[in-house]
């Protein structure tokens, strides 16, 4: 984009939004690095719209003079996929400021909400209403509705409710041209060609910028237990997953398996916590709800459930949660694992998928053959059970700093992408793809996932304004 070009889509913008528009530096100083502090970009300006029509009008503006656009919510992504580049001829579109939730009396079942929305938020909204948003995460006091449609983001729920995909029943979006794209109607039937809605869910505000949504909620929880269990090895934590299935699927919300080593360094550095068990190899957390009052209660579903499992040997220990504190408790482990990481020393990251039944195996296989490979690492595994999501992270020998360790990333993270999609697998399963994963998104995928992607950007984002370098790169 040329200078003339550039002051007078500025100029414009500027009178379109008056205070909601800035190129002051030190306004936009924080919003241009992400949350994980390894990528930091530059901007021309942030503007920040209060409507969907305001946006509209400024998205128009910028596919005139091909200014590109990187919409961003919380900016607490793990993939930089909401900052801009370091070229510096983006603008940087808030959303924060768009965040309305509305109830609609005929459908008590369902929320409407703005893109700004925080989850915090959104669950405060819903158990006003004795209801329930199914979604929760580690950074749901800053993470956005937005945010999360566009990366198709999961959680600890999934197990019962599915990820943000399941959960959203229409949206309302900013498409390239500026066009407003309504498709909140969320009709049961509706056959008129592609699903447009599916489309932009977990696009990664490549295809267009999600305004609003029409969210699925459920009965708020009448009461909860939660189960902290020490086991020898996935193997007999997939085993305990598949019996636990069976006995109380419609009442599981979580089945999250935990390493000792994760636990070690939860209880080293992390203020008030305690392990519930004597210590043991590996953890299962599991979640029981009861929602309904036709549901088995809690307490008796859990003993009931591991009746069996204790009586073969199946489990080494278990405690069941007495109070709501403890319940807290017991996720505050869980939950910790990632910020006691940190303070351990640095590692790399991966968010990973297998199918479940191969989840174990992945584990007990490649984790040794990385750190056979590369020599004083440890890999530290942690995650989603109940939907193959594993966490994997690979820690830099003791004493070696994050300037000695980061020239092997590419290397590590090579070979732990290999491993993954030979077990048929995704390198991303929560997070999405961002800037991080970009290159590697390419160098694992089949020729048709990249045509039909690239096919895809380009049909609806021709000049390539929505959130460039992100996801995918156009030839």
């Amino acid at each position: 984009m040329n200078i003339d070009n550039k002051k007078v889509a500025l100029a414009q913008l500027q009178q379109l939004l008056n205070n909601n528009f800035t190129c002051d530096a030190d306004e936009m100083e924080p919003w241009l690095t992400d949350w994980r502090g390894r990528y930091t970009g530059k901007a021309i300006a942030i503007i920040s719209p209060i409507s969907s029509k305001q946006l509209s009008e400024a998205v128009k503006i910028c596919a005139q003079y091909d200014m590109p656009i990187v919409p961003q919510g919380g900016n607490s992504g793990m993939v930089a996929g909401a900052t801009p580049s370091d070229d510096g001829d983006s603008i940087i579109l808030s959303l924060r400021k768009m965040n309305i939730i509305e109830f609609d009396p005929n459908t008590p079942d369902t929320i409407i909400c703005d893109a700004g929305v925080i989850l915090q938020n959104l669950h405060d909204a819903a158990l006003a209403h004795s209801m329930r948003f199914p979604l929760t995460l580690g950074g749901k006091g800053s993470a956005t509705v937005g945010g999360l449609i566009s990366t198709n983001a999961g959680g600890t729920q999934v197990l019962r409710h599915g990820n943000m995909r399941a959960l959203v029943l229409g949206i309302e979006a900013i498409l390239p041209n500026g066009t407003i794209y309504d498709g909140m109607s969320a009709l049961k039937k509706d056959n008129r060609g592609y699903d447009i809605t599916q489309l932009l869910i977990g696009a990664e505000g490549t295809l267009g910028i999600i305004t609003r949504a029409k969210l699925r909620l459920v009965p708020a929880i009448q009461d909860r237990i939660a189960i902290w269990v020490g086991i020898e090895n996935p193997q007999k934590a997939y085993k305990l997953l598949l019996h636990m299935s069976k006995k109380c699927a419609e009442q599981m919300e979580g089945f999250e398996l935990i390493s000792e080593s994760s636990i070690t360094r939860v209880l080293e550095h992390i203020y008030g916590t305690r392990l519930p068990t004597d210590h043991c190899p590996w953890y299962i957390l599991i979640e029981l709800v009861q929602d309904n009052d036709a549901q088995t209660n809690v307490q008796i579903l859990a003993e009931s459930s591991l009746e069996e499992p204790s009586e073969n040997g199946l489990i080494l220990d278990a405690v069941l949660s007495i109070s709501e504190t403890q319940i807290e408790e017991f996720w505050k482990l869980r939950d910790s694992i990632s910020e006691a990481e940190r303070a351990a020393g640095p590692a790399f990251q991966h968010d990973i998928s297998v199918p479940v039944h191969h989840m174990a195996e992945f584990i007990e296989t490649v984790s040794p053959q990385l750190e056979k490979k590369f020599k004083g690492c440890e890999v530290i595994a942690f995650g989603h059970m109940g939907d193959g999501n594993i966490h994997y992270h690979v820690k830099a020998p003791e004493g070696v700093s994050h300037e000695d360790w980061l020239p092997l990333e590419k290397q590590i993270n090579n070979a732990v992408y290999d491993a993954v999609i030979s077990y048929g697998g995704s390198i991303s399963a929560e997070h999405g793809i961002g800037q991080v994963k970009l290159h590697a998104l390419e160098r694992v995928s089949s020729e048709a996932r990249l045509f039909a992607l690239r096919a895809i950007k380009k049909a609806f984002d021709p000049n390539n304004i929505m959130n460039p370098g992100k996801l995918i790169t156009l030839d």
